[in-house]
């Protein structure tokens, strides 16, 4: 089987039988009412997840005098968010497997909301550091079971239109933070802590609207079968630990495939937006005002470039769809960081962040 894995496949276009383009409002149409509730509900949290995460990159100036501390050295906050995220995707990838879906992951946004809240009060630079480690605990929690709950029960035909607006909450919550960042942040005489209490605000709302929805179909059925077989708690979590010791075992060489797969991909956005309002402040000189305003610019790409990703994969393909995507990013690198106009590098922003999108549309 490991053999089986690592067989070379050059990427092809699907057979035409494969190949269907479908009409978004048919896959639209497609769900129950509760398949579309979940998925939103599902992809709210994701776009307070991602609002969550953007904060300090978008605040990393107005950081840099509350703690007298160097671009260099906040930036540690970010690498500790991220560090720490897989280790909070494990933890709540397996309670989500093992309790559903809707718990757990009401669960991680409640904590969520409450880092954010902490982090807007924290007063030194070393509380601020270990509250931002916390959140990427949780924050890795998040993805999994909303996409989990959102997308697993989704009609095949409605696949690939949902999943790239599942990754349109990524960039969206970017873009939200941006404008609270443009318009909040500067007007307040709590500066850049405001933003991380709207961000608290929104992920207890998220909390709210998955509590009140139903689980997962899925996570149902399963409970269900494990009734009717008799078993007991301990035996569900003794089988439990028996299927993942097996997933492991049988399919290491493809988990190792996504591992790095997603190493390079989660490179691409955060390489490319998370210090982007930065880079055009330090680098390029502009105001905050008109780097914020790029970056509204470059996030809409990347709204734009998640809804088309997943619609177009279900006739091209999710591998060539990826491998398109990359080469489309590598072609407005130049526009994107080269020019010294403000029109110049929104608009490479926008295209180049459209790019990244269309890959991650196919991912979810």
């Amino acid at each position: 089987m490991a053999m089986k894995m690592f067989v070379f496949d050059p990427p092809r276009l699907p057979e035409a039988r494969e190949a269907r383009l479908v009409n978004p409002i048919h896959a639209i149409r497609a769900l129950t009412w509760r398949q579309q509730a979940l998925f939103w509900s599902g992809w709210f949290a994701w776009i307070t997840d991602s609002y969550d995460f953007f904060c300090v990159s978008l605040t990393i100036l107005r950081l840099q005098a509350q703690f007298g501390r160097s671009t260099h050295a906040l930036t540690t906050a970010i690498t500790l968010t991220l560090l720490f995220r897989p280790a909070g995707a494990f933890i709540f990838g397996l309670l989500g497997d093992r309790y559903g879906r809707r718990w757990p992951l009401t669960s991680v946004l409640i904590i969520i909301a409450a880092l954010q809240i902490g982090t807007g009060f924290v007063k030194t630079f070393s509380s601020f550091l270990a509250v931002r480690s916390l959140f990427g605990i949780a924050m890795g929690g998040v993805w999994g079971l909303a996409s989990a709950a959102s997308l697993e029960s989704m009609p095949v035909e409605s696949r690939g239109v949902y999943s790239g607006l599942m990754q349109v909450g990524c960039p969206g919550g970017y873009l939200v933070a941006s404008v609270v960042n443009l318009f909040l942040v500067p007007e307040t005489p709590t500066s850049w802590r405001s933003i991380f209490w709207v961000g608290a605000g929104l992920s207890t709302l998220a909390a709210i609207i998955r509590a009140c929805l139903p689980e997962s179909a899925v996570f149902e059925r399963s409970q269900e079968l494990s009734r009717r077989r008799g078993l007991t708690a301990s035996q569900e979590t003794k089988a439990f630990i028996a299927s993942f010791r097996s997933m492991i075992r049988n399919y290491w060489g493809l988990w190792a495939y996504g591992v790095i797969l997603m190493t390079g991909l989660n490179f691409l956005p955060h390489s490319s937006q998370d210090l982007y309002t930065t880079f055009m402040q330090n680098s390029k000189g502009f105001s905050a005002d008109l780097a914020n305003k790029a970056n509204i610019v470059g996030e809409a790409g990347a709204v734009t470039g998640a809804a088309i990703g997943g619609y177009i994969s279900q006739f091209l393909g999710r591998r060539i769809t990826l491998i398109l995507a990359c080469v489309w990013c590598c072609a407005f690198i130049p526009l994107w960081i080269m020019p010294s106009s403000w029109g110049a590098l929104s608009a490479g922003a926008f295209f180049f962040q459209m790019g990244v999108n269309i890959a991650w549309g196919i991912l979810q």
